[in-house]
C-alpha cells in the first residue's frame, strides 16, 4: 500500500515536471515577429537612401526633371495606388476572418489580395512598356525605374507570400485563431509595401 502511494507521488512529481516544462517552452517569447519587424526597418533604409538621393538630384540640379524628358502619365500610377492601398484592407479582413478561425474567410480575402497585387503588377508593366524613355535616358529616368521597379519586386515577394499561406492553409489546422504567424506577417509585409508605394508615388509621380 505505501509502496503505491509512492509511486503515484512520483508520477503526479514526473506530470508536474513536464507540465512545467512544455509551459515554460511555450512561455518562451516569439522572436519572429521581432526578427520582421528588424528586417523591415533594415530594408526600409534602402529606400530612405534611394528617397534621399532623388530629393538630392533634386535639389542640386538646375532643372529636374532634365530638360526632354517627357511627362509622366498619372492615370495607370493613380489605379495601381489606388488598387494598393485598397487591398491592404481587403487583406486585413482576411485576417479578422482568421481570428475567427474561418480558414474559407481567410482564403478567400488573402485571394483577393494577392489578385490586386497581380494587377499592381500588370499595371506597372504597362507602364514600363508604354514609357518614353529607357533606364540609361538621364538621370531622372534612372531614378524612376530603380525606386519603382525595386519596389515591384517587394510586391511581387508580397504576392509570393500570399500565395504561400494560401498554400499552406490547405492543410486543416494549419492556421487558426492561436496559430496565426504566417497570416500577420504576410499582412505586416504588405502594409509596409503600401506604405513605401504611397512616399514613392508622391515622390516620382507628384512632385518631380
Amino acid at each position: 500500500m505505501q509502496g503505491s502511494t509512492v509511486d503515484n507521488h512520483a508520477q503526479i512529481a514526473i506530470a508536474s515536471e513536464k507540465e512545467a516544462a512544455e509551459q515554460g517552452h511555450h512561455g518562451h517569447p516569439d522572436h519572429r515577429m521581432f526578427g520582421l519587424y528588424i528586417f523591415l526597418v533594415s530594408d526600409s533604409m534602402t529606400f530612405i537612401g534611394f528617397f534621399a538621393a532623388l530629393l538630392i538630384y533634386r535639389a542640386i540640379m538646375p532643372v529636374w526633371p532634365p530638360e526632354g524628358t517627357p511627362e509622366l502619365e498619372l492615370l495607370i500610377p493613380i489605379i495601381n495606388t489606388s488598387i494598393l492601398v485598397a487591398s491592404s484592407f481587403v487583406m486585413h479582413e482576411g485576417q479578422k476572418a482568421l481570428k475567427k478561425d474561418n480558414v474559407k474567410g481567410l482564403q478567400k480575402w488573402f485571394g483577393l489580395t494577392a489578385a490586386m497585387g497581380a494587377v499592381f503588377l500588370a499595371g506597372q508593366a504597362y507602364e514600363y512598356f508604354h514609357a518614353e524613355f529607357g533606364l540609361t535616358t538621364n538621370l531622372f529616368s534612372g531614378c524612376f525605374y530603380v525606386l519603382t521597379g525595386f519596389h515591384g519586386l517587394h510586391v511581387l515577394t508580397g504576392v509570393l507570400l500570399i500565395l504561400s499561406v494560401l498554400w499552406r492553409s490547405r492543410q486543416e489546422g494549419h492556421y487558426s485563431s492561436s496559430n496565426h504567424f504566417g497570416v500577420e506577417a504576410a499582412e505586416i509585409y504588405w502594409h509596409f509595401v503600401d506604405v513605401i508605394w504611397l512616399v514613392l508615388f508622391v515622390l516620382v509621380y507628384l512632385i518631380n
